[in-house]
C-alpha cells in the first residue's frame, strides 16, 4: 500500500459497527471520506481503523490452520471415504468486512495495512503463513477465563492456608466478581437477582429438623414452639454450613417439601418436623444457577468487552463450584470460600442482597435451596399469651392401646380481675434475667422480620426408608495367559495374548 493510500480517511457512515461508528463520530474530524466522498462527516484515517481491527482480532479471533490435522489427513487418505477437507473459518478480508460492517473495498485497504505490518522477512519464514496474510482464514474464539481461574486458586489457597480474616486480596477479587450483580442478566434480560416476597412468584420456603432420639421430649418441645425450634438456631448453636461460618445464624430452606427432607439426610428411624415459612416482606436473592447463563452484550472493538466475557464465563464455572457436593470430612475446609462469598454478597447492593438461591445437590432436577443471610433470617415470633400452658402430644390412647397423633393445645387461664399495671422499667429489664442470653438476643434483635411459619403447614414425617439414586456401571474382568513377549513401556495393549481363560 502506498503512503497516499495509508492516509485515506473513512467516515462513520461507512462503518456499520455501532461501537466503531460512534467512536468515529466522537473522536473523528470533519474531512473528506475517500469511500463515499462525503466531506461533512467525522472521519478517521484508514490506518486508525486498521489499529482497531488489529486489536479486536487479537482479542476475539484466531487464525485457523491451513492444513488438515492428523485425523482429517487419515480420512483424506482413506479411499473408501467420500471426504473433502475445507479450511475452517472465514477468509480474512470477509472476516474484517463482517466484523466492522464495512464494504469490501474498505476491508481490503485495512487488510493491506495489516498484512504489511505482520510480514516477516527472513528465509526461515519463507512460505509460512503469517497473521493477516491475504489467503489466511479466521474464526471467532471463545473467551478464556484462565486468569480468573488462576486468581481464584490463589485466593482459595490464601484463605485456607494464610489469611482467613481481613483478606484484602479476596475482598478485591470478590468486588470484581460481584460488584455489579444488579447489572447481570441472561439473554432474555432476566436479572440474576430475583425478587421474592408476598407480591412475587417466590413466596415461601420449607425447612425441616430431624429428631434422632426415640425420646419424645425434644420433639414435644419443638411442637410447642416450632417457630423457634425449626427456625434459624440461636448464634451459639449455629454450626458452620455451606454459606455461613460457625456462630452466624442464617436460614437454610428449600423450594419444596421433598427437597427440605432430602437436604437434612435423616436416618431411618428418625422423625422430621417440617413446616413452610412464608416471606412477610420483599427480599432480593442472588440466583446462583442463573450465573451460568449470564449474557454480556457489547462490541469486540471495545477493549473492556473481552474482560466482561471472561468474567461471565468464570461466573458460570463458579456457580458449579459453589453448589458441588462436598464430603462431610471436607466440609470445614471446602466451605471456607463459599462462606466468604456469602458474607461478601450479603453486603452488595442497595438495598443489599438478602440471600441466595442455589441448586440442591440432594434432589435432582429443578429443586432449589435457599440461604437467607443473617440480616434477613429473623422469624416472626408467635404470639402465645404469657400465662398460657402449652401441651403437645405425639400419640393418643384408645381402646386399642394407642395411635400416633400429633397435636398441640394452648390452655388459657380463666378470666381474672385486672391487676395493677407493673412498673414499665426502661428497656424491658423486667422481662428477662440479666444473664439470659436468649432473652437478651431476642429483645434487642433490631432486624426486620422476614419469615413467618405457617402453623397449618406443620407435618411430622417418620423416616421408614431412604432411596439412593445412582448411576451404575458394570465391572469387566478377564483372565489371560501372559506370554514372554518384551514389555513395551507405557503400553496397556493385550494383543498377542492367549484367549480369554475366563474365571
Amino acid at each position: 500500500m502506498s503512503d497516499d493510500d495509508d492516509q485515506k480517511r473513512v467516515c462513520h457512515n461507512c462503518v456499520g459497527e455501532a461501537y466503531l461508528s460512534e467512536a468515529i463520530t466522537k473522536n473523528g474530524v470533519i474531512a473528506l471520506c475517500d469511500y463515499c466522498n462525503d466531506d461533512e462527516e467525522p472521519t478517521i484515517a484508514i490506518a486508525e481503523l486498521a489499529d482497531e481491527v488489529e486489536g479486536a482480532f487479537e482479542r476475539h479471533y484466531e487464525r485457523t490452520s491451513p492444513d488438515p490435522d492428523d485425523f482429517q489427513s487419515a480420512m483424506l487418505r482413506d479411499k473408501e471415504l467420500d471426504y473433502d477437507w475445507w479450511r475452517e473459518g472465514e477468509q480474512v478480508v470477509w472476516a474484517i468486512a463482517n466484523a466492522a460492517s464495512v464494504d469490501e473495498v474498505v476491508a481490503q485497504d485495512v487488510l493491506e495495512i495489516l498484512e504489511e505490518r505482520h510480514a516477516v522477512a527472513g528465509s526461515d519464514y519463507v512460505g509460512e503463513e503469517q497473521n493477516f496474510d491475504s489467503d489466511s482464514y479466521y474464526e471467532e474464539k471463545g473467551a478464556n477465563d484462565y486468569n480468573f481461574r488462576m486468581e481464584w486458586d490463589a485466593i482459595e489457597r490464601s484463605i485456607k492456608e494464610r489469611t482467613r480474616f481481613f483478606n484484602r486480596e479476596a475482598d478485591a477479587f470478590f468486588t470484581r466478581l460481584f460488584g455489579n450483580l444488579d447489572q447481570l442478566a441472561n439473554r432474555q434480560g432476566q436479572s440474576v437477582v430475583v425478587n421474592a416476597g408476598p407480591d412475587h412468584e417466590i413466596k415461601s420456603f420449607y425447612r425441616a429438623r430431624a429428631f434422632h432420639s426415640g425420646d419424645d421430649d425434644e420433639i414435644v418441645r419443638a411442637l410447642k414452639r416450632p417457630d423457634r425450634e425449626i427456625g434459624p438456631p440461636p448464634p451459639r448453636f449455629a454450626r458452620a454450613g455451606r454459606m455461613n461460618a460457625q456462630g452466624i445464624s442464617v436460614f437454610y430452606g428449600a423450594s419444596d417439601l421433598e427437597t427440605a427432607l432430602a437436604e437434612i439426610r435423616p436416618p431411618v428411624g428418625s422423625r422430621v418436623l417440617l413446616g413452610r415459612f412464608d416471606l412477610v416482606r420483599a427480599a432480593r436473592l442472588l440466583d446462583v444457577e442463573a450465573l451460568r447463563s449470564v449474557f454480556i452484550e457489547g462490541s469486540i472493538f471495545d477493549p473492556d468487552y473481552i474482560g466482561h466475557l471472561e468474567l461471565a464465563q468464570f461466573l458460570g464455572r463458579l456457580s458449579e463450584r459453589m453448589t458441588m457436593p462436598v464430603m462431610p470430612d471436607d466440609e470445614p475446609k471446602e466451605y471456607l470460600i463459599t462462606q466468604m462469598i456469602a458474607d461478601f454478597v450479603a453486603q452488595v447492593g442497595e438495598p443489599p442482597i438478602d440471600g441466595m438461591l442455589y441448586r440442591s445437590v440432594q434432589s435432582a432436577g429443578e429443586h432449589q435451596n435457599v440461604v437467607m443471610f443473617n440480616h434477613a433470617s429473623r422469624v416472626v415470633e408467635w404470639e402465645v399469651p404469657p400465662n398460657a400452658e402449652v401441651d403437645a402430644r405425639t400419640y393418643e390412647m384408645d381402646e386399642d392401646g394407642g395411635s400416633i397423633d400429633y397435636s398441640v393445645i394452648e390452655w388459657l387461664p380463666p378470666d381474672e380481675e385486672p391487676k395493677p399495671a407493673e412498673p414499665n422499667w426502661p428497656f424491658g429489664l423486667d422481662q428477662f434475667e440479666p444473664f439470659d442470653d436468649d432473652a437478651v438476643v431476642s429483645h434487642y434483635d433490631v432486624r426486620a422480620a422476614t419469615l413467618q411459619l405457617d402453623p397449618k403447614s406443620l407435618q411430622v414425617h417418620h423416616v421408614s426408608g431412604v432411596t439412593i439414586a445412582t448411576d451404575s456401571y458394570d465391572v469387566d474382568r478377564h483372565r489371560y495367559q501372559r506370554h514372554a513377549f518384551p514389555k513395551v513401556a507405557g503400553s496397556l495393549s493385550i494383543e498377542g495374548l492367549d484367549e480369554d481363560l475366563g474365571f
